[in-house]
């Protein structure tokens, strides 16, 4: 027995770490499958013969099914139990990775990445349900963080073990890996304590089709704006609508869709019935502005994560080893900071720390526009990437808290599935945004270079299709040009053209990126000044407002 002193209460006892590290291999599992898509861009594009929007469409698919399912999948946990389930979407994660290093063509590869964004969508609530169930205390709050610092770490091992094995064996070995992880994560979860499940718990259908269709259509519209057009109906577009381009209208439905999921939970809350996710847990302005924030953030790290590795790798023709150098100090980067932020919970507000974290990664983002070169080893080029790994870091890891401390325990699987929405919405939406993006902006730089060019002839246009102008390497450009009539000094006037409207395109992206970050700190206002504390029985008031639960103090700005 242990004593205590009279007035106080006593400490929750320890308990073992081993069921932590099947959710933290759970974790890695998802980010090292998404990280290493970058990294493998360029051995995929030549193994499928297809341009690398086309690659990108398998990132884009894995958050669209996550984002879309998530809701559902934090019901079903409730339902059945979250250890079940989590086994069972193991064992589907370990057969998408399968299919990815099986994969023949772009297809299958898309379909496997679907599959594991089935998968994550019941692993991502399911992490904070485990963890709410298994630990107490302090030992919760450094379960919730390792989290984010498991999430960094396999960002870290992707692009290493992915830029290893993807230029000297092939990219396919890198998924294999996933194969054997999962099946340690599937044996580890035999640890993991969970009740049976509540079958009482009815998953709204209404609500899962209404948020699931809103998902889809904002992804898809994003998406296929290359190809169906911005604003006007390109050739590609599957139809028009008086001429203007189905992508924007089918990103306004997805909106419609879900301002209607809301009003239907919000009803159906009323009426006294289970809702597919609890709106408390986002039911005051400080929680919307932390979802705000998560999203942006993600979004932006997805941005960069893609136009990174495809401007080395298909516009340089370097190797993936080559991509995982010149990334490897922004993904070590993020794995400290996720690591070190907690230090400063105790010292500054979640308010303080997000809004610093932003004002880096505009700093960031604003100095790789102006400083990025055709070498990414450059020393200043890096020190933007280690400036913005230190800002993403802190707000993932801080902002995923402020999240958790918001909402009673018992509603942590709903706290985790708006977490995965977020996220996972965020990285394709941001994936999906900077390939448009990026495209546009070289289509009208080269478009615009032909046009003052008196070496490239109209003659020679008349070969080449410019309708579809894309991102290729200045050897690949050569070697299409090698089948026209173009001389040798045609040729070397059009590589120049593609040199120089790479680069500034590159730069524009990281402009309209800034932007997006500095508008991000206005939500930063309105985070709780509280210091985050663990997952509370009950810190949250009918109005959804936050109580506090760690210490009822506000901390100073």
């Amino acid at each position: 027995m242990t004593a205590t002193t009279p007035g106080t209460t006593a400490a929750p006892p320890r308990a073992s770490w081993a069921p932590m590290v099947a959710l933290a291999l759970a974790q890695v599992l998802m980010s090292f499958n998404v990280a290493a898509l970058p990294v493998s861009l360029g051995g995929m594009v030549q193994d499928f013969g297809v341009p690398p929007t086309t690659v990108s469409t398998g990132i884009v698919t894995y958050g669209l099914v996550v984002a879309a399912l998530v809701m559902t999948g934090a019901k079903l946990g409730q339902r059945f139990g979250w250890v079940l389930v989590f086994r069972a979407v193991i064992g589907v994660f370990l057969l998408a990775m399968v299919l990815m290093t099986i994969a023949p063509n772009v297809g299958v590869m898309i379909t496997a990445q679907a599959l594991a964004g089935a998968s994550a969508a019941i692993i991502v609530p399911s992490l904070v349900a485990l963890i709410a169930e298994n630990y107490e205390g302090d030992q919760q709050a450094t379960a919730v963080g390792s989290l984010g610092s498991a999430r960094a770490a396999s960002g870290v091992s992707a692009f290493v073990i992915g830029g290893l094995l993807g230029t000297f064996i092939g990219w396919r070995p890198v998924f294999a890996i996933l194969i054997a992880l999962a099946v340690v994560v599937f044996v580890l979860s035999f640890r993991l304590r969970s009740d049976a499940g509540n079958p009482r718990v009815k998953i709204d259908l209404v609500g899962a089709v209404l948020i699931g269709a809103a998902v889809v259509c904002i992804t898809l519209g994003f998406n296929n704006m290359n190809g169906w057009g911005f604003f006007r109906a390109e050739a590609g577009a599957p139809f028009d609508v008086v001429g203007v381009s189905p992508a924007p209208l089918v990103v306004v439905l997805g909106v419609v869709l879900g301002q209607a999921f809301f009003v239907w939970t919000r009803r159906r809350g009323r009426a006294g019935k289970v809702p597919l996710i609890n709106l408390s847990v986002i039911g005051s302005p400080r929680e919307r502005s932390a979802i705000a924030a998560l999203f942006v953030i993600v979004a932006t790290e997805a941005a960069v994560n893609f136009s990174v590795p495809l401007y080395i790798q298909i516009v340089q023709g370097r190797t993936p080893l080559d991509t995982s150098l010149a990334m490897l100090p922004f993904n070590l980067t993020v794995f400290v900071s996720a690591l070190v932020v907690v230090r400063f919970y105790s010292r500054f507000s979640a308010r303080t720390i997000a809004r610093t974290g932003f004002i880096l990664t505009t700093v960031a983002l604003l100095w790789l526009a102006f400083v990025v070169t055709n070498d990414w080893e450059t020393v200043p080029t890096i020190i933007g990437l280690i400036v913005f790994g230190v800002g993403q870091g802190a707000l993932v890891t801080v902002l995923f808290n402020v999240l958790v401390t918001s909402s009673p325990k018992e509603l942590a699987g709903d706290v985790g599935s708006i977490r995965g929405t977020a996220q996972n919405l965020a990285s394709a939406v941001g994936t999906a945004l900077i390939g448009v993006i990026l495209v546009t902006l070289l289509s009208t730089g080269v478009n615009q270079a032909i046009a003052r060019s008196d070496a490239l002839t109209p003659e020679l246009q008349s070969q080449v299709d410019l309708d579809s102008i894309n991102f290729v390497s200045n050897d690949d450009l050569r070697a299409a040009l090698a089948k026209t009539d173009a001389t040798p000094a045609q040729v070397d006037a059009a590589v120049q053209v593609n040199t120089d409207a790479r680069l500034r395109t590159l730069r524009i992206g990281f402009l309209v990126l800034a932007a997006l970050s500095a508008v991000a700190i206005l939500p930063t206002n309105r985070l709780p000044k509280l210091l985050p504390g663990t997952i509370p029985e009950s810190a949250a008031n009918g109005d959804g407002s936050l109580r506090p639960v760690t210490d009822p103090t506000d901390l100073p700005d």
